[in-house]
């Protein structure tokens, strides 16, 4: 009876170990599974579906972004224009646009002394329109845009006209700036506001590369 009696117990404590033991292996394993799950897939069951990727391209471009009205439109084959147009987008707080050639020009692309080079060429015919490389741009967002440019020749780069034609200017009021060494900026912003056809062109002026914030701002100041 006594053997028996042992025997009843040895099977119950051998039941209670394997018992024992097959909690620890289920607590093992689930806490395995949680370590290895990675971040992005728990990241997503925390945040209801949310992939953790970042959001896509709205389309908007810069400008339209900054809800700024003013916008300076500069072409700057040596990088005097742009010096100017920087000044400017400075002091209104504008968005800024550069006029990029397809074909950049070169050192001898700008040679004034030699009849044969490309500027020369472009500048001896009113019909010339060098080819625009930058990506477009919406005005629809602006109410005032300056357009800058240098003076070649007593003239407005071809490539201006190129781009005034390509855009309306309905609503907008325009206003032309210009560097140069000597020549005054003269029928230059006239000759645009007609390419254009539309837009509210405003005088335009000439600048030095060296013009100081001052000047400029009280120029704008003027023109208000």
């Amino acid at each position: 009876m006594k053997a028996r009696t042992k025997s009843i117990v040895m099977a119950m404590a051998l039941c209670f170990i394997m018992a024992l033991t097959a909690c620890g292996k289920n607590e093992t394993i689930s806490n395995e599974s949680t370590e290895n799950t990675p971040n992005d897939v728990v990241q997503t069951q925390e945040t209801g579906g949310q992939s953790g990727r970042p959001e896509e391209n709205s389309g908007k471009t810069d400008n339209q972004d900054t809800g700024n009205d003013v916008l300076v439109a500069y072409f700057s084959a040596t990088g005097t224009t742009k010096g100017v147009a920087e000044k400017i987008a400075a002091i209104t707080n504008a968005d800024m646009y550069e006029i990029i050639p397809a074909d950049p020009y070169t050192d001898e692309d700008l040679d004034y002394n030699d009849d044969t080079s490309r500027t020369s060429i472009e500048m001896n015919d009113p019909d010339a329109r060098p080819e625009i490389g930058s990506e477009a741009i919406s005005l629809e967002e602006y109410t005032v845009v300056y357009i800058g440019y240098p003076i070649w020749w007593g003239e407005v780069p071809r490539i201006m006209s190129t781009f005034v034609e390509s855009y309306h200017f309905d609503g907008i009021t325009v206003i032309p700036f210009c560097t140069s060494g000597g020549s005054d900026i003269g029928e230059s912003g006239k000759d645009l506001a007609e390419q254009a056809g539309s837009g509210n062109w405003l005088a335009g002026q000439r600048f030095s590369g060296s013009v100081s914030d001052e000047e400029l701002q009280s120029w704008i100041d003027g023109l208000q």
